[in-house]
């Protein structure tokens, strides 16, 4: 199993951005970062420095651009696997919702860190329902 570790992860990132930037061949995971790139332009700068990028500290209070590229790219998988079981379906009633497919995203990455920040604190596993059950909560507001 492929696991990164954060200089990985940045690199990544930055190598889509000057594949798509360079129009070079990508592979299909590289493509869709840089899809989700090109809706972060507030992130391009850093991007195209890969060494800046891999310094990068942010501040405490900062957003964290590679954190939330992958978790862009998490909801994305998911959702092309259907993992948890309903996932896509029920983002897909978000978007139709929001008539846009970035905003659904960051609010099901809100219920992904949720779930996410509750299983590191109870030392269990990810609960894939309860995130499930939080993002149609999500679609069954007013």
């Amino acid at each position: 199993m492929f696991s990164p570790n954060q200089a990985d992860v940045r690199r990544f990132f930055c190598a889509a951005y000057r594949k798509q930037l360079e129009q070079a061949p990508m592979e299909a995971i590289e493509h869709l970062a840089a899809q989700w790139i090109q809706e972060h332009p507030e992130y391009h700068s850093l991007l195209a420095d890969e060494e800046r990028a891999l310094a990068h500290t942010g501040e405490a209070d900062a957003h964290n651009p590679f954190l939330h590229l992958s978790m862009h790219l998490s909801v994305s998988e998911q959702c092309s696997i259907d993992q948890p079981p309903g996932i896509r379906q029920a983002v897909e009633q978000l978007v139709q919702r929001h008539d846009d497919l970035h905003t659904a995203q960051h609010e099901v990455m809100a219920c992904l860190g949720d779930m996410l920040w509750h299983s590191q604190r109870q030392g269990q596993p990810p609960d894939g329902q309860a995130y499930l059950e939080a993002v149609r909560r999500l679609v069954s507001r007013d």
